[in-house]
């Protein structure tokens, strides 16, 4: 087992020097003059004809190629409720994904497919989650001229370059939905990965304390820390995941600055170097089962040894509206935002943020007038005390596939003809 593990680790840092030379290579490709001879001979440009060109044309080649090109990356912030989830390859309408890239088409800084744009973004947070720290990179159109093939990025960025770029920040944010603003932004070398470059990434999950054993949270979620097998506490995607070791940085259960009448909002603050499909929210509620006192810290021990325990429990995840993607780190990335353009996004947010106070007290306002005439259920103790303790252990519970289980079934199933 131990040797069939390190030769996956070995594919996958070979696959990882891959992408950084394929991404440098696109690069300087993107930038080559042979490229932009070889497109105008193919018709492309000048020497296009009727419906091809026509095509081109309202997809903004004409226009693009004429124009500077850099490679950007931009800060993302999203409040999820309304959404399906981030990437665009969701099964549904409206995604984060989708939204930014028809206002980067609408203000006409993109050209051609997200290949061409060697498009990368940092996670794919699920429905409902938000962000304020998602980041995305691709190359965008651009004031900044630079010799032919040069493409690099030192950390930092002079006055005159930013004065003279395009406001990438203003300019999005004035046809993006409200739900969606763009941070900042930030020249990138031509390796840059918003997904492999990340350093660590940081999640945050809101709750209210209620009756919650904070102590028997804190114990259990220090148990997390450090690198470990995960595939109890995600969605198992045995088709594309092969190794489910992650590593948490840090796990901590803090106050937040907000309370209603004697309850406390509280935050689980959890940063690590990448997470698995679900991970966050199956934490969580598995700690939410050691707050209630239904579960002992030890569980973790358990679930984390995969050997002890090969199938996971089958358990409801944590809600998704608390969860937020709070930040994105990468090693010299500094984001920039005009003087100008950072006083119109500190104001929208004011006002969304009054917009949410509002309906907040709207239903504080239904609260307080909820009075109607009480009726007796005659429920008794007895039957009150019967629910409470109608908890199933985690481990005595039904479990799903194994990984082995999962992978057996795909081979199979990838086997037989079509």
């Amino acid at each position: 087992m131990d040797l069939v593990q390190s030769e996956l680790e070995t594919l996958r840092s070979r696959i990882k020097e891959l992408e950084y030379e394929n991404a440098k290579l696109c690069a300087r490709l993107s930038s080559c003059s042979c490229q932009e001879i070889k497109e105008k001979n193919n018709g492309v440009l000048d020497g296009c004809h009727g419906k091809k060109k026509n095509k081109l044309r309202d997809l903004g080649y004409g226009t693009m190629m004429h124009h500077s090109k850099r490679y950007v990356a931009l800060k993302v912030m999203y409040f999820g409720p309304r959404f399906y989830g981030f990437a665009s390859e969701a099964q549904m309408d409206p995604t984060v994904e989708g939204e930014l890239f028809k206002a980067l088409e609408r203000t006409r800084l993109i050209f051609g497919d997200k290949k061409v744009l060697q498009y990368s973004r940092c996670g794919r947070t699920d429905k409902g989650v938000s962000s304020v720290g998602q980041v995305i990179a691709m190359f965008l159109r651009s004031n900044h001229r630079e010799p032919r093939g040069h493409n690099k990025y030192s950390g930092e960025i002079s006055v005159e370059e930013s004065c003279g770029e395009i406001d990438y920040v203003r300019v999005l944010n004035r046809v993006l939905p409200n739900d969606i603003r763009i941070m900042g932004w930030s020249p990138i070398p031509a390796d840059f990965s918003a997904r492999f470059s990340c350093l660590n990434r940081v999640y945050k999950y809101f709750f209210w304390l209620g009756n919650l054993n904070i102590t028997a949270m804190e114990t259990a979620a220090a148990k997390f820390l450090g690198e470990h097998d995960f595939r109890n506490f995600c969605k198992m995607d045995a088709g594309n995941v092969h190794n489910y070791r992650r590593h948490i940085i840090s796990f901590e259960i803090l106050p937040f600055n907000e309370s209603y009448k004697a309850d406390q909002l509280m935050i689980m603050k959890i940063k690590g170097s990448a997470f698995l499909w679900h991970q966050i929210r199956c934490m969580v509620a598995i700690l939410f089962l050691i707050g209630q006192g239904f579960e002992s810290p030890n569980v973790i021990d358990a679930l984390l040894d995969v050997e002890r325990t090969p199938r996971k429990p089958q358990f409801p995840m944590a809600p998704e509206i608390p969860l937020v993607l709070q930040s994105c780190e990468f090693e010299g990335l500094k984001f920039i935002c005009s003087s100008d353009t950072k006083q119109a996004l500190n104001e929208h947010l004011e006002r969304e943020c009054r917009s949410y106070k509002l309906q907040s007290a709207i239903f504080h306002e239904a609260l307080l007038n909820s009075s109607c005439i009480e009726i007796d259920n005659n429920i008794s103790s007895d039957h009150i005390k019967k629910k409470e303790t109608s908890h199933i252990p985690l481990l005595s519970r039904p479990t799903e596939p194994s990984y082995e289980e999962r992978r057996k079934k795909l081979d199979a199933g990838a086997g037989m003809p079509r």
